[in-house]
C-alpha cells in the first residue's frame, strides 16, 4: 500500500522535528479530539508550534484556519506545511533554538 502525498509530508515533518529534538505528536481528532486542530503539535525550547500538513493544491478548511488563528492569538506559532515548503521548516525551528 502506497503512502498518500499528505502522509509523505507528515513523515518528512516528523523527521525534521525529531532531528531538532522537538517534543511532537500527531493530534487525534477521532471521537475525543477537537476538529480543525492542526495535524502535528510540538514544543521546542519552550515554544508551542502547531503544523497543518497539506499536499498538492489542498488548502486549509475554515475550521483549520480558525484553530491556526487561535493558536497565534495565544502566543504560539502555527503554520501550514506542504511538499513545496517543507524545506523551510528547519530554519523556523532554528529560530526557536536561538532564543
Amino acid at each position: 500500500m502506497s503512502m498518500t502525498p499528505e502522509k509523505k509530508v507528515k513523515k518528512k515533518v516528523m523527521k525534521i522535528l525529531k532531528e531538532h529534538r522537538a517534543y511532537s505528536f500527531y493530534a487525534s481528532t477521532g471521537g475525543y479530539g477537537n476538529s480543525g486542530v492542526p495535524d502535528i503539535i510540538c514544543c521546542l525550547n519552550g515554544h508551542f508550534l502547531a503544523i497543518e500538513c497539506k499536499a498538492g493544491k489542498n488548502t486549509t478548511t475554515t475550521l483549520q484556519d480558525i484553530n491556526i488563528e487561535a493558536i497565534r492569538q495565544a502566543g504560539g506559532t502555527a503554520c501550514v506545511i506542504n511538499e513545496d515548503n517543507v524545506e523551510t521548516l528547519p530554519s523556523l525551528l532554528n529560530k526557536f533554538t536561538s532564543i
